[in-house]
């Protein structure tokens, strides 16, 4: 049974990773944990993170023991680098690749206990399309009747009360007796 966990993107360079992946290589999950654990390397806290995930996803998923794990591969393959410019001296510039590195991790069985499977989810029933969600009346008009009073102005509330003072659509104050109307009264403010 061989269990994989993959880091993608890991902002270091591929070759001072695989200093670290060539350590762990091969050995017992509980030595590689213990070389990662000592080591003054940069690398080895990304490296130990994976590890750590691939034994994560034996125990959960395959209900396998650590204790029976080793590390089977270890590859490290370079990230697509970012390229960015540094200025230099009399207005020069020079181009800078900063390096990242993709690394994926196989562990394995070092006494095969069997077939495993890997553990069911269980999922909701699914939900059919051509069905309608069921929604409260009640409920459903309540929340329309509070958009409505919340969103009143004062001059809504006279034209819904048939005040005489306001005439025309609800929104729009028009006084009766004058004629000019909105754009009337634009044109004649002063700019002052």
């Amino acid at each position: 049974m061989e269990i994989s966990a993959k880091a993608s993107n890991i902002r270091m360079s591929s070759k001072k990773v695989r200093l670290i992946a060539d350590l762990v290589r091969g050995k017992q999950l509980a030595v590689a944990f213990d070389q990662l654990n000592f080591s003054k390397k940069s690398a080895a806290r990304p490296v130990y993170k994976l590890l750590f995930s691939a034994k994560a996803n034996a125990e959960h998923n395959f209900n396998l023991q650590a204790d029976n794990l080793l590390v089977k591969s270890i590859q490290v393959n370079e990230a697509p680098r970012l390229k960015r410019w540094m200025p230099k001296a009399h207005g020069r510039a020079t181009s800078l690749h900063k390096h990242g590195s993709h690394i994926l991790v196989t562990l394995a069985e070092i006494k095969d206990t069997g077939e495993h499977k890997a553990r069911a989810e269980k999922a909701d029933a699914p939900v059919k399309l051509n069905q309608k969600p069921v929604v409260d009346e009640g409920v459903k008009v309540a929340k329309k009747d509070e958009k409505a009073v919340a969103g009143e102005t004062e001059l809504d509330k006279g034209a819904k009360t048939n005040d005489p003072r306001y005439t025309g659509r609800s929104g729009h104050a028009k006084v009766e007796g004058s004629t000019k109307g909105f754009v009337g009264k634009m044109f004649q403010r002063k700019s002052g």
